[in-house]
């Protein structure tokens, strides 16, 4: 990639609504296009069900079915989205942005800052 792309990060976030305790990143994905992007929270709906309480799975098949057609419609408009979910204490959140994905800077041929060779890696 040479130049910037369109596509789309997503995410997922746990949390306790009950304890107010804050998010926590479980995963994130970068997908170049609307219809991968869908698809990696539907993979995840379709492993998670079959361990979710009845009221949740029904959440996720309902997405599954009629949810994800409202989705790749608003990513392909390029407005955010979100899928949200509620087992026992927890509420998983999966997000997906609509963002233009930079190329990183090549190092080849490019030297680096003096400090680099001071920089001694952690071990143990």
């Amino acid at each position: 990639m040479d130049k910037p792309q369109r596509g789309y990060w997503c995410e997922c976030w746990t949390e306790d609504p009950v304890q107010e305790t804050r998010p926590v990143l479980q995963a994130s994905f970068d997908a170049y296009s609307a219809p991968q992007a869908d698809r990696w929270v539907a993979v995840a709906l379709r492993t998670i069900s079959p361990a979710l309480d009845p009221d949740a799975s029904q959440e996720a098949w309902e997405w599954l079915y009629d949810g994800r057609i409202a989705t790749r419609k608003a990513l392909l408009r390029a407005e955010p989205c979100a899928v949200v979910l509620t087992q026992a204490h927890t509420r998983i959140t999966w997000m997906i942005r609509p963002v233009i994905f930079l190329p990183l800077a090549h190092r080849r041929g490019t030297e680096l800052p003096p400090c680099a060779a001071k920089f001694k890696p952690h071990t143990g």
